[in-house]
């Protein structure tokens, strides 16, 4: 009896020895999950581990987003300086999707907003080549983020304002030069001056403003007379508009041409006006008659009694021969 008591106190005290080695095992296994875990790496994912070099990752740390198209299929597990004393660090990546790439894909360090943390981002290449498995290196690049764009940017902007505050402080300088003190006296009268005009220019315009003012009636009427007038000369418009023009110019035509014509025949000695225009024997005789009309005329002056005879009384008037001698009668 005694025996079989301390058989049973055997058993109870290795079955506990048992459940508390148990449980540190069980403990020991949940700490290592959860610490890896935390790391962003889990131990019973099927995932692959792929890994890049950069010179610089510029502030990634672990557990920073893997992405492909944007999006997310792994993170950063570690990162870690190579073993070559190059300085160069390695990145190492879990992704865990079955979207198969290529090997010779990229590995692209991007940052999003200068707030954001940075990722990496897996270009997949297109070339057919073999795909990515576990241990693989990927080529690792870096994207110019919103800072190095800004900074790109910026510093030639920068160096042509440095250039135009010191080409500005050269015009300055030459402005200092040109502008002594005569040169700013001149100036200040002539801004005087300008000034006058303008005042000058405010009182005229002010007095054409109240002479407008003063014959508003009469610009009104004014206005009115020429619009009448403009009414009359648009009826006088479409009055000749109406006319005939082209038979009243046939008619001026046809008018011109007869008096071409009369002209014509006068140059060519026909008619009365031709003949006495071109006939030489009748400009001769009418010349020769005006001469003796002449004489004739002047012969009645100084002897007006061989052709004028009064009587009162009955008295036979003296006979003159061709010389002018008067003829005695027998009687």
């Amino acid at each position: 009896m005694i025996n079989f008591v301390k058989s049973k106190q055997i058993d109870l005290k290795l079955s506990r020895e048992v459940k508390t080695a148990i449980l540190v095992i069980l403990g020991i296994i949940f700490f290592i999950f959860g610490f890896s875990y935390l790391k962003g790496k889990n131990l019973l994912d099927d995932s692959r581990v792929l890994y890049a070099e950069y010179d610089n990752v510029g502030g990634l740390t672990p557990s920073a987003p893997v992405t492909i198209n944007g999006f997310s299929v792994g993170k950063v597990s570690r990162i870690y300086f190579k073993d070559d004393n190059s300085g160069r660090l390695v990145v190492e990546m879990d992704v865990n999707t079955e979207f198969k790439f290529s090997k010779n894909s990229r590995a692209e360090l991007y940052q999003d907003s200068p707030i954001s943390a940075k990722g990496v981002a897996i270009i997949p290449a297109k070339d057919n080549g073999p795909n990515a498995k576990r241990g693989d290196y990927l080529k690792g690049t870096i994207k110019s983020g919103i800072t190095e764009l800004l900074n790109e940017k910026l510093t030639p902007l920068q160096e042509k304002i440095e250039k135009v505050m010191s080409e500005t402080d050269t015009l300055l300088v030459s402005v200092n030069a040109v502008f002594d003190k005569k040169t700013r006296a001149h100036l200040s009268g002539s801004m005087a001056n300008l000034e006058m005009t303008i005042a000058s220019f405010n009182k005229t315009s002010n007095l054409l403003n109240e002479m407008l003012d003063n014959n508003k009636e009469k610009l009104n009427s004014t206005l009115s007379n020429f619009e009448g007038v403009s009414n009359n000369f648009n009826k006088i418009s479409d009055s000749l508009s109406k006319v005939n023009i082209a038979a009243t110019v046939k008619k001026l035509q046809a008018t011109i041409n007869k008096f071409d014509n009369v002209l014509a025949s006068i140059d060519n000695g026909q008619g009365s006006i031709g003949k006495l225009l071109k006939d030489e024997g009748l400009y001769n005789n009418l010349e020769g008659a005006s001469k003796e009309l002449e004489q004739l005329l002047g012969d009645m002056k100084l002897n007006p009694k061989r052709y004028v005879h009064f009587s009162l009384f009955g008295k036979r008037p003296k006979q003159f021969d061709a010389n002018g001698n008067e003829i005695k009668n027998k009687d």
